[in-house]
């Protein structure tokens, strides 16, 4: 089943308010059993990455890419391994929780094209696979960034220790997906705007 991706105001609480409790847990030592919530669509199947940002510079992000569990589950192991298992950096402190920002990119399933150019900048991430390398970006890293598409290719074939123009060959293979992105700063802006739009 795919992800339906309209998520509420109400949903997105919900699975930033996991995401920040299985970091705090785990960078406390605790076991977090995030609890099942009432939301059909948070129960569906879905890949996820979590990421975390300090002072607007990166400081973890893991995903899972597979829709192999909840998605609330996969928000949860995906945050607390994005505090402690990212291997380019050392694990979050207590004293950065509070200053941590956390964005959740839920993704949609892989679907394989055939040529480079179906890329989308601002629409697709990207999957590279040869052989036994295989290497992903998530859409809002180009965007970020400025790439254009050859850019965010060259990008993804580094980051899966290819070449980086081994997109071009004949034994690599190029997936797109979509992704719902969405973070506490995005949150507190909703939330500000709903409370002026009161007053």
């Amino acid at each position: 089943m795919e992800v339906d991706f309209t998520f509420s105001v109400e949903e997105k609480s919900a699975l930033l308010r996991i995401a920040r409790e299985s970091v705090t847990a785990v960078i406390s030592g605790k076991e977090y059993l995030p609890p099942e919530p009432v939301e059909p669509r948070l129960r569906q199947k879905a890949g996820a990455f979590v990421t975390l940002h300090l002072h607007d510079e990166l400081r973890g992000c893991i995903g899972l890419i597979e829709a192999y569990l909840p998605l609330y589950e996969t928000v949860s192991e995906m945050a607390a391994k994005a505090a402690v298992a990212d291997p380019r950096f050392d694990s979050v402190t207590g004293p950065e929780i509070d200053q941590i920002d956390i964005e959740i990119s839920v993704l949609s399933p892989l679907k394989r094209v055939a040529v480079p150019q179906e890329v989308v900048i601002g629409k697709h991430g990207v999957l590279i696979e040869k052989g036994y390398y295989r290497g992903l970006l998530l859409p809002q890293v180009a965007t970020e960034n400025g790439w254009d598409r050859e850019q965010f290719l060259q990008y993804v074939c580094m980051k899966a220790g290819l070449g980086k123009d081994d997109y071009k060959e004949s034994g690599s293979k190029i997936f797109v997906f979509t992704a719902e992105v969405f973070g506490e700063g995005e949150e507190k802006k909703e939330r500000e705007k709903d409370i002026a739009e009161r007053t």
